[in-house]
């Protein structure tokens, strides 16, 4: 098992990486789980999977099992689902010196971190991340946010876990869009500020993606170690550290957005193909080079992740897609950063890029083939 810190001043927690994590849950918990009844938030996907062995070890350190189960998907982090949440855990007498179980994905992730944020201003969690994106990103971190009618994540709080226990079996269950969605986080972090890691990416994805043990266990330790210090430098993106890892999110909000939040478009994919816009935007305003671009979206595309915009078939133009861009909550006195690339590993903030000029760019690309 790899463990790696969170070094935040007074609210330090481990990420712990490997195998049989949830099976072993209680003495993983320790004193965390500090009486009988243990409430679990999860969705009826990862319940089905997931309970039994939760159960199992749970009951036989002698605590009662308690679980709110979500429909899954983006709709959960509602404002419904919210208010839905906190009721249940205050009708289960959660107090604030309580620890929640976030079972699932990055949505009941965040949803659950959310409640726990404000529920008796503010009370422990777990992070028990099911799938790769949720691993290898937001489990780690203490974003917490749901969805509103005006965009993405616009309501929220940093609010740390206690603790984050990354099983690798648990990706064994996932469906295969949904790991190669995660994966897109884990190139992120080559793209962003590791050309080494992204070459090991390019050689390695497809192993990783096919179940290779050796393959996962590298790239959430890389990444989470990544995460990890670009957090502890900037835990709330006050430096402009962690707003590196925003990489191709600006974009893929606004493709999320359009899209309804819906499974037409995960987040994985919408960041990956954000990251391949970023690096197309890059190389046309001069700050990269076309070939380093083109072998971003090539990594992209052999994964089985979107690389093309005009592929998705949006009814929507560039000044549209742009438009989204008004609610993202990275918006600073009228102007929007937004994380663009000098080559592959050399990721920057850039807090003077004009919207309409990436209205045009957009137009370009839902006009490519």
């Amino acid at each position: 098992m790899a463990v790696i810190n969170v070094a935040l001043a007074g609210r330090s927690y481990e990420v712990r990486v490997g195998g049989g994590l949830l099976a072993n849950l209680a003495a993983e918990c320790g004193p965390l789980l500090r009486k009988r009844r243990v409430p679990i938030v999860t969705d009826a996907n990862v319940h089905r999977l997931w309970s039994a062995p939760v159960e199992a070890a749970l009951r036989e350190a002698g605590h009662e099992p308690r679980w709110l189960v979500h429909a899954p998907g983006e709709q959960a982090k509602s404002w419904q689902e919210l208010a839905r949440t906190v009721d249940w855990l205050l009708a289960e007498e959660v107090e604030r010196g309580d620890h929640i179980l976030a079972l699932g994905g990055g949505v009941v992730g965040d949803l659950t971190g959310f409640a726990a944020a404000v529920l008796k201003r503010g009370c422990g969690f777990v992070q028990l991340p099911t799938t790769l994106l949720a691993q290898v990103d937001s489990s780690v971190g203490g974003k917490t946010a749901i969805n509103c009618a005006s965009g993405k994540n616009l309501v929220g709080a940093f609010h740390q876990p206690a603790l984050v226990l990354a099983d690798l079996d648990a990706l064994g269950t996932l469906p295969p869009r949904q790991l190669r969605a995660g994966y897109a986080e884990v190139l992120k972090y080559g793209v962003l500020g590791d050309a080494s890691f992204f070459a090991w990416c390019e050689e390695n994805a497809r192993g990783l993606l096919a179940g290779d043990r050796g393959s996962r266990e590298y790239a959430v330790r890389v990444s989470v170690s990544e995460k990890a210090r670009i957090v502890a430098e900037d835990e709330r993106e006050t430096t402009g550290a962690r707003a590196l890892l925003n990489l191709g999110h600006t974009f893929g909000h606004a493709l999320e957005a359009e899209s309804g939040f819906s499974d037409r478009l995960l987040h994985g994919e919408a960041v990956a193909l954000g990251m391949v816009l970023a690096a197309r935007f890059s190389a046309r305003v001069g700050l990269m080079g076309e070939a380093d671009a083109g072998r971003i979206a090539r990594a992209i595309d052999a994964a089985g992740l979107p690389s093309e915009l005009a592929a998705l078939g949006l009814q929507a133009g560039g000044k549209r897609l742009a438009s989204h861009m008004l609610y993202d909550k990275k918006m600073d006195a009228g102007t929007l950063p937004f994380v663009l690339l000098r080559g592959i590993g050399e990721a920057f903030l850039d807090r003077k890029v004009a919207l309409d000029e990436v209205a045009a760019f957009l137009d370009e690309e839902l006009q490519a083939h």
